[in-house]
């Protein structure tokens, strides 16, 4: 969710570009004798989103397994060298012998397990990266996307064109663009048509696999003191 309030002294993301991995030398796409051209439309994966490369779960993860497994090892090898097993080994067969299955304490480790797991699955599934809206494909090999905020503020940016805005405000999410925009002359309902025919085309214009339905409200300034 985007809410830009100026432009001036920003910076804008860039939109991000995913190029194919079967590039040539040059950094062009080798050709394909069964290539079907250029896609022009979102139908072909274009409007899917951008998968996320999850590392800071996937280093988390990684870490806690690496010191558990790490501390299993070694005191396996320690016992295995006659040694006796570690204080905190010793205690967990202790607690997981003696507590029963409807324990509290043994229930809530039950559950964070469980969420954990939940946690874990869902970012397995789910794409992520829900700032970039993916656009349309132009060529099969390369895909683009837009950072939601940039495309917030250059919506922005036309809306304060219209005559009779005083300030706009933006809030985009991948399925619908809201503006509220505040005029301090003109007939409000004068102003609404100007933002609707300007912003649907500006929406068209951003090259969204998926433009988001545009709805635009128009207010007074509130009064001051």
């Amino acid at each position: 969710m985007s809410e830009p309030w100026g432009s001036e002294n920003t910076t804008r993301p860039l939109p991000v570009l995913e190029k194919a991995a079967d590039a040539g030398p040059g950094g062009a796409a080798a050709p394909d004798a069964h290539d079907p051209g250029p896609v022009l439309d979102g139908r072909d994966g274009g409007g899917r989103r951008f998968w996320s490369a999850r590392r800071i779960p996937a280093g988390v993860v990684a870490a806690l397994l690496l010191i558990v497994a790490a501390a299993s090892l070694y005191d396996i090898a320690a016992v295995r060298a006659h040694r006796p097993a570690m204080g905190w080994r010793r205690e967990l067969a202790r607690q997981l012998a003696a507590r029963p299955l409807d324990d509290t304490w043994v229930l809530v480790g039950a559950g964070v397990a469980a969420v954990l797991g939940l946690w874990l699955i869902v970012l397995a599934l789910t794409p992520g990266l829900r700032r970039l809206l993916p656009m349309r494909r132009t060529h099969a090999d390369v895909r683009a996307g837009l950072h939601r905020q940039a495309a917030a503020m250059a919506l922005r940016d036309r809306a304060m064109e219209i005559a009779g805005v005083q300030s706009a405000r933006v809030r985009l999410h991948r399925r619908r663009a809201d503006v509220r925009a505040v005029a301090h002359f003109r007939e409000l309902e004068d102003v609404r048509a100007d933002l609707d025919t300007v912003l649907t085309e500006a929406v068209a214009g951003l090259g969204l696999a998926r433009p988001p339905a545009l709805t635009v409200r128009v207010a007074r300034p509130g009064r001051k003191g």
